[in-house]
């Protein structure tokens, strides 16, 4: 139990109440939270690039790959598509070469979108954009979603879902 760090180009599935996953200092590349709405499973990747140049080359660090590949696993876990919430984070603008950007953070978030929106699964929150890294944990047990921006706060995205319930009490 404890945290999980899923590197550049991997994806990780966690189903323990304890799990924490994690991708750290996330520029161009965008960590994509898929949190169910129902149960204790999450799954995070950290993808690099939009999508593979062969087919033969594909893996997770590709979005069209990345995405799919963790509906997957999640679902094989018992966290069907329509049970997923998405949180986006990173795809900043980080490089310049010779005048032009590249847009690699931009195309980036723009990949896993459309991977997204082909497997149904909506977008519920997102910190992306702009020039400044940033860090995702995803708490399995409540499917929250935090953002860290760095030299920044740490900030919630997302809470799929609780792990207590309200009591009401009477007060005659």
């Amino acid at each position: 139990m404890g945290e999980i760090i899923v590197k550049m180009g991997d994806l990780a599935v966690a189903t323990g109440p304890g799990h924490v996953l994690a991708s750290i200092g996330l520029g161009s590349c965008v960590g994509v939270a898929l949190v169910s709405r129902s149960r204790a499973v999450a799954g995070l990747a950290h993808v690099m690039l939009p999508e593979a140049p062969t087919e033969g080359s594909a893996g997770p660090r590709y979005a069209d790959y990345a995405v799919p590949a963790l509906v997957r696993e999640l679902a094989e876990r018992g966290a069907p598509k329509d049970d997923l919430d998405a949180a986006l984070v990173g795809g900043a603008q980080m490089f310049t070469f010779d005048g032009s950007t590249m847009e690699i953070g931009l195309r980036n978030e723009r990949a896993v979108r459309a991977a997204l929106e082909s497997e149904g699964i909506p977008v519920r929150a997102a910190a992306t954009a702009g020039s400044t890294g940033r860090t995702i944990r995803v708490h399995v047990a409540t499917g929250e979603v935090t953002c860290k921006e760095a030299g920044g706060a740490l900030q919630p995205l997302l809470r799929a879902r609780t792990t207590t319930t309200t009591t009401q009490r009477s007060t005659r």
